[in-house]
């Protein structure tokens, strides 16, 4: 699978990792930075991320950053983009079988590299169930976004 991997300074060392980890399991990863830890804008590293998909270079994501939550914060804003901070297998697959979750935010401060990657690839396996009531639920979420662009 081809997999936009991005992060701010705090989540430099960790998306290396992860990087490694998802390329030696045959991912293709495509690094979309940061390429060291001096400081950097979260919101950046969700956007570079957020134009990979919108562009269909990758159908997922993984932003990390020092809690997850600025990362996450920042991809929700972009149609389209239904990110998550997840720091457990569980709720990493459910996610993605419930919600449809595409990008997966995880924070290098919260977690070490081994959960981490086992996280990463549960988010990997999952797929969108696509049972009547998360479908509808899917549908009302996408819907509320587009009223809100339509205002815009």
């Amino acid at each position: 699978m081809r997999i936009a991997l991005s992060a701010d300074h705090a989540g430099f060392e960790l998306k290396q990792q992860l990087g490694a980890h998802l390329t030696r399991q045959g991912h293709e990863v495509i690094d979309l930075g940061t390429h060291s830890t001096a400081p950097v804008d979260y919101p950046d590293s969700a956007e570079a991320v957020a134009e990979a998909m919108f562009e269909g270079q990758v159908k997922r994501g993984v932003i990390v950053c020092g809690s997850g939550a600025g990362v996450s914060i920042a991809a929700n804003k972009f149609p389209g983009i239904r990110a998550a901070v997840c720091h457990d297998t569980y709720t990493a697959h459910q996610a993605v079988e419930h919600d449809d979750m595409n990008v997966l935010c995880i924070g290098a401060r919260v977690i070490g590299a081994a959960l981490a990657c086992e996280i990463v690839e549960a988010f990997l396996k999952a797929s969108f169930s696509g049972e009547e009531r998360h479908q509808r639920r899917l549908n009302k979420i996408i819907a509320i976004e587009q009223r809100f662009v339509a205002r815009s």
